[in-house]
């Protein structure tokens, strides 16, 4: 694992965004831990978070023009983002976000921000589990888009909405784009072995990936 993740999983450790207990999730699955990213509400921290995002998505060498994110968590996620991108790395990108319901009165619509027509678009959100929210929006991009990746805080690297393969899969299979994170499972369970930390959380977070983790990623 590479120094910057190290220093990721830290940062989230210490702002209590990952916490350890036991959290039912969207998809229905009881967790014992949680990846809440409201808890990074101060100028600073979004901001650091975004640098992380902006790093990712420039290393990641992909093509993309417009940055779109999903309601609601992905909102700040994506504007602060953008801001990254351009004081960092001098790249002034459009971004739009969607709403959780039509408006229908003056700006009325689902989408928030410039038209999307022919744009290659990164999708970005605080975390991935089954896919759900991201399957439920993605249908709210124009067809004539094209969706160049998603990009994450968190990936849980588990099971997709069927339970036969993996979200990743599911996803590529669907929309051909590639999920990229800043981390995931499997690091943050590389990392609490080499701290030695967390030891009665370390086990229920690997009984539960046991059941759900994609099959294909070893630990």
């Amino acid at each position: 694992m590479n120094r910057r993740k190290k220093k990721f999983i830290k940062f989230v450790l210490k702002k209590k965004v990952l916490q350890f207990g036991q959290f039912k999730l969207k998809s229905g699955r009881i967790s014992p831990y949680f990846f809440n990213s409201q808890f990074l509400y101060s100028g600073y921290d979004i901001f650091k978070l975004s640098q992380f995002y902006a790093y990712s998505i420039i290393h990641s060498k992909i093509s993309f023009n417009r940055l779109f994110g999903l309601a609601y968590k992905g909102i700040p996620l994506v504007s602060s983002t953008a801001i990254a991108l351009k004081i960092i790395y001098n790249l002034n990108i459009k971004y739009a976000f969607n709403r959780k319901e039509h408006k229908l009165y003056s700006d009325s619509g689902i989408i928030v921000g410039k038209e999307l027509i022919k744009q290659k678009i990164i999708i970005i959100d605080d975390v991935i589990t089954a896919g759900l929210t991201i399957q439920e929006n993605i249908k709210h991009l124009n067809q004539k888009n094209i969706i160049s990746g998603i990009f994450v805080a968190f990936d849980r690297k588990e099971k997709g909405i069927l339970k036969k393969n993996s979200t990743h899969q599911e996803i590529h299979q669907q929309h051909n784009c590639k999920i990229f994170s800043i981390i995931n499972v499997i690091d943050l369970i590389q990392y609490l072995k080499e701290k030695n930390t967390k030891k009665e959380e370390l086990k229920n977070l690997l009984l539960y990936y046991k059941k759900y983790g994609s099959k294909k990623i070893p630990i």
